[in-house]
């Protein structure tokens, strides 16, 4: 042996690992021989896990994430959608007929039929190709966005209702009482300024929404009445009690018309366009951005979020943790409604600025149930499955137009993306993606292994 302890050789640098290991004679030095091996066992982890273990496991947790799950869901519905279109396709029906003598024209009217279809779907939602110039050819997307305005915003509102442990189902009611209070300061009060009465009727408008959802929140809070029931109630009450006013000469029906109609906005309290009059597109989308922007900052990085979250993982662990679970009830539906009261503002302010009837929600607050669980009740998610939604309405109409298929397929894709959502663990399988929280099994050295059977 030699007489320069291995250990001390090792740490002066002046051998390697190896060549220590080489010099410890196990039988008369077993503690210093099992200490080397155990070193190089985890050198050779580090070495396996740098080159390779890391790209695997940060794909793994980026695979097991909820956007897996939501992208796969809007896959899954294309490809059903797809289906249909090859189904309902009168050349592709003309075809099967006799596909076993010609197969390849059944296959050529089915790729014609589902890449029309989309191709249409796309320069309806996104840029069309067949435009003069630029300007021309980018209007579909700015009508995708202003479809997207009001679904982002409502759909926030659901989402943190959702992160709460609430379940917002009272959107119509929502907007439609913030389209009642701003279309009226809208229509209805005279001599103000433009930055003053647009402004006006943007707070008016989402405090009726806050306090619509308040009463949810405040039943909720106070006798324990479900939130679910409350708010679809309340989505009725406010239905009939805009019919009512609409149908009331003196209240909110144009004068000198019999129609349940309301008058035009007022010049001073319309959102002005955002890229000029060629387009649809208002600053209602540039506010959807900001409460986009404050609801991840509360969510993430205040402490009233963090109550918010507290409370819908587990309401009494946050109870005993000092949380008091009913301030935060009330509060997040007063958010919501707020959120979902943009929606209504946008719709009365910046889309339907030549009056309104009872039906301005359009179907958005039940939309932004599954714009939420599409955007995983996360602010980010959110916008983005807003505007595949806002996509999805203005391609919808341009892909019936050229295509004749019918805008019910739009409806059928979105109503499977809803299924799917519901069904993490289908889409999961279907994928092969992983669960969340798993961890792969890490490869183990030789060393190790030797280690271990010792």
């Amino acid at each position: 042996m030699s007489d320069t302890p291995p250990k001390d050789a090792a740490e002066r640098g002046e051998n390697t690992l190896d060549e220590a290991m080489d010099q410890v004679d196990p039988a008369t030095e077993p503690g210093l021989a099992e200490e080397l091996e155990q070193e190089r066992a985890r050198e050779e982890a580090l070495a396996v896990e740098e080159s390779g273990d890391r790209w695997r496991d940060a794909f793994r947790r980026i695979a097991s994430g909820g956007w897996a799950v939501s992208l796969g869901a809007v896959l899954l519905a294309v490809i059903a959608g797809s289906l249909m279109i090859v189904v309902t396709d009168e050349n592709v029906q003309a075809t099967a007929q006799y596909f076993f003598a010609r197969p390849q024209d059944m296959l050529a009217a089915v790729g014609q039929a589902v890449g029309g279809a989309y191709s249409a779907l796309f320069q309806g939602a996104v840029y069309n190709f067949n435009a003069d110039d630029f300007a021309t050819g980018i209007r579909p997307l700015t009508q995708t966005l202003t479809n997207a305005t009001p679904l982002v915003a409502a759909g926030l509102g659901v989402a943190v209702a959702f992160k709460a442990g609430l379940f917002n189902i009272g959107g119509q009611g929502q907007m439609l009482m913030a389209a009642t209070a701003a279309g009226w300061i809208g229509f209805g009060v005279t001599g103000l300024p433009f930055p003053i009465h647009l402004l006006v009727a943007l707070v008016a408008g989402l405090l009726a929404g806050a306090l619509w959802a308040g009463i949810a929140g405040l039943l909720r809070a106070r006798t324990g009445a479900h939130e679910v029931i409350v708010t679809i109630m309340l989505n009725y009450v406010a239905f009939y009690l805009l019919s009512y006013f609409l149908a009331t000469p003196g209240l909110m029906q144009a004068p000198g018309s019999a129609n349940p109609k309301t008058p035009p906005m007022q010049e001073s309290a319309i959102l002005p366009p955002l890229l000029g009059d060629r387009y649809p597109l208002h600053w209602g989308f540039v506010l959807m951005l900001v409460a986009v922007a404050i609801v991840w900052w509360l969510l993430n990085r205040s402490a009233v979020g963090f109550s918010y979250r507290a409370v819908g993982e587990n309401p009494r662990a946050a109870r005993v943790a000092g949380i008091d679970v009913s301030r935060a009830t009330v509060s997040v539906m007063l958010v919501a409604g707020a959120l979902v009261g943009l929606a209504g503002v946008t719709q009365v302010l910046g889309t339907s600025t030549t009056g309104f009837s009872s039906d301005v929600d359009a179907g958005i607050g039940f939309d932004a149930i599954t714009v939420a669980l599409l955007g995983n009740s996360n602010p980010i998610g959110v916008l983005g499955a807003g505007i595949l939604f806002g996509g999805f309405k203005a391609g919808g109409s341009a892909m019936q137009a050229s295509q004749g298929i019918p805008i019910e397929i739009v409806l059928v894709v979105q109503s499977l993306i809803v299924l799917f959502i519901a069904a993490p663990p289908l889409v999961r399988a279907i994928f092969r993606l992983p669960q969340p929280g798993s961890t792969p099994k890490k490869k183990r050295s030789k060393a190790a292994a030797k280690e271990v059977s010792a």
